[in-house]
């Protein structure tokens, strides 16, 4: 048992050799351009997200034969995505259907609430500097579970309540609306992502990036772009 133990140790450190070798490989990279859809900026990264959303909400999706293709060809062989969407892990909020995007458009990063932890900030940055991202948006929906969870200050079984401390800024300035309370949410996590992190600042200011906050809405299927 024990050598069994030890042989899964020593290939788990390989795995993690190989991936971190990987990664900064990939990150020694970033002073050459990182070219994501080449040719777009953040403003035409935002409106080509919201241009999709309107062909979710009209019924006229046309990502679906794309992933296809994609998927038969086996053509994906690198990712070159324009823009990250940071959302809540809502099963409600199937970001790429919503924004009519194929495989390998957007890089999503999703946690209960939207909330800007150092993990998803990592994986922001990431995004913008390894991958060249053009446009970053934080997104929130309605009827928020985790929102409203904070809102109430509903105890909760294990771990879940560490998201409380990330909601709370909101959840003060809402003063018991929910509704309120997801967007200030959103207005919060976007100015976090703008201001926080000195990366993706000066990305905005040197490349043009844009980083945006919007409000998903369940019952309509429409974006909102708040911040």
């Amino acid at each position: 048992m024990r050598r069994a133990i030890d042989g899964e140790w020593t290939r788990r450190q390989f795995v993690a050799g190989v991936t971190a070798a990987g990664l900064m490989a990939e990150l020694a990279g970033i002073g050459r351009a990182a070219s994501a859809q080449t040719g777009m900026t953040g403003e035409t990264a935002m409106h080509e997200l919201m241009a999709g959303n309107e062909r979710f909400m009209a019924g006229k999706i046309t990502s679906f034969p794309e992933d296809l293709k994609i998927l038969q060809e086996k053509t994906v062989l690198k990712q070159e995505p324009f823009a990250a969407v940071l959302s809540c892990a809502d099963s409600r909020v199937p970001v790429e259907i919503l924004f009519d995007q194929s495989i390998g458009h957007v890089f999503v990063t999703r946690v209960a609430g939207n909330v800007v932890t150092p993990e998803i900030m990592a994986s922001l940055e990431y995004g913008v500097a390894v991958l060249g991202l053009k446009a970053v948006l934080i997104l929130g929906h309605s009827n928020c579970g985790a929102i409203s969870a904070a809102v109430q200050g509903k105890e909760v079984p294990g771990q879940i309540s560490v998201l409380y401390q990330h909601l709370m800024p909101a959840v003060r300035d809402a003063h018991g609306d929910v509704v309120q309370a997801v967007k200030a949410n959103v207005v919060f996590q976007t100015r976090l992502v703008r201001e926080s992190s000195t990366l993706i600042a000066k990305a905005v200011k040197e490349n043009g990036v844009r980083v945006a906050g919007g409000v998903y809405d369940l019952e309509t299927g429409r974006v909102a772009i708040i911040a």
